[in-house]
């Protein structure tokens, strides 16, 4: 099959033939149509996030069941599906607790492997890694059955993608991680795919008082059409004096950083109230630390820091009901996509991605 390659951090991705397994049990194979960028996947093409190599990225993508290996019941050839990089196995420690996202399964995103300790991937005798627990920029994806979730196949598979990863990423992290409440103010720093996913589950939550920052006055003015009642230009604002300001000086009830950068994460603790919760969305680059000095200031003002892995999500349960509250006018996919290329545009992709161009830019394969 085709594939797109990441040879060497920071090199150009090349595409390439490569061989894929045919499912082994529990396993499906997926015919991918689309695949979404997503910042993750650059962090590892540019070096920042370190990964084996060679490697295949894109891990927010939707496809055509191909084939299934023994012991597939609840899926079959034809069927259309929104793929995950977190398979819920259902039966260890985190998933019988509620915290599916920790799943064994979840440390593929981390070793680029199967949870079985391969890849189902090659390039000759080569060993071709499957980034952030999918390898999607190519023709098929080999998953976990439980990596799938069937969907009508009336929807539009280009628009289905993105709640493979950012919607649920960032409305989860509203209403699982976060669990926002009726009537709180919320700020959101970084408007990409998952801010702007933040936002519209800010919206659901009811929340009274949504506060949106980003450099780029598009990904702003789209907020606005997505929920967002207050916005601020980082670049000619103090985000944490103008949130305190909105706010009546008390400082929001929840701060999210969706942009992986740490020290919007400093930022949002000093924006958020005593007792108020704090949520990393984003994957700041490993080398990053987070700064909360004083620490004595952490202690006394209770407030509450979380991180957050697809959204704190059970992507079983949470992708049918992202694309329910889709089907029924509640949340907004298609703001979500501002550009469309083949495959083999996928530098070009990348490249908008780097320089923060419009919002989502997704592949057709």
């Amino acid at each position: 099959m085709r594939a797109a390659l990441v040879e060497a951090p920071g090199s150009p991705i090349k595409i390439d033939d490569i061989q894929i397994d045919d499912p082994g049990p529990g396993q499906i194979r997926v015919a991918v149509k689309y695949c979404g960028c997503c910042h993750s996947d650059l962090s590892i093409a540019e070096g920042s996030f370190p990964a084996p190599t060679p490697i295949v990225l894109g891990h927010e993508a939707s496809g055509i069941v191909d084939a299934v290996g023994a012991g597939v019941n609840h899926l079959q050839p034809g069927d259309h599906v929104v793929l995950t990089p977190a398979p819920p196995c259902g039966t260890c420690y985190f998933c019988v607790r509620g915290e599916a996202s920790s799943c064994v399964n979840s440390l593929s995103i981390m070793t680029n492997q199967l949870s079985e300790g391969h890849t189902g991937l090659a390039r000759g005798e080569e060993t071709v890694y499957r980034g952030v627990g999918l390898g999607a920029f190519a023709e098929y994806a080999l998953t976990l059955a439980n990596g799938a979730v069937k969907i009508d196949s009336e929807i539009p598979l280009e628009v289905a993608c993105v709640v493979g990863c950012a919607v649920q990423t960032g409305v989860g992290s509203v209403l699982n991680t976060a669990q926002v409440v009726e009537g709180a103010t919320v700020l959101v720093m970084g408007l990409g795919a998952i801010g702007l996913s933040v936002v519209q589950g800010a919206r659901l939550a009811a929340a009274t008082r949504i506060i949106v920052s980003d450099p780029v006055a598009q990904r702003r003015e789209i907020a606005g059409a997505l929920g967002a009642t207050d916005f601020i230009d980082p670049n000619s604002e103090d985000v944490i004096e103008r949130a305190q300001s909105l706010t009546g000086g008390i400082g929001v009830d929840y701060a999210f950083e969706c942009a992986g950068r740490a020290e919007l994460i400093s930022a949002g603790f000093l924006a958020a109230r005593n007792h108020g919760t704090i949520v990393c969305v984003g994957a700041p680059p490993i080398h990053e630390n987070i700064s909360l000095a004083p620490a004595a200031l952490f202690v006394m003002s209770e407030k509450r820091l979380m991180g957050t892995l697809l959204g704190g999500s059970n992507s079983l349960r949470e992708i049918p009901r992202l694309i329910g509250l889709y089907q029924a006018g509640r949340l907004d996919l298609e703001a979500l996509i501002t550009a469309r290329r083949p495959l083999e545009e996928i530098n070009e992709a990348m490249a908008d991605l780097s320089a923060s161009r419009g919002v989502r830019t997704i592949l057709e394969i």
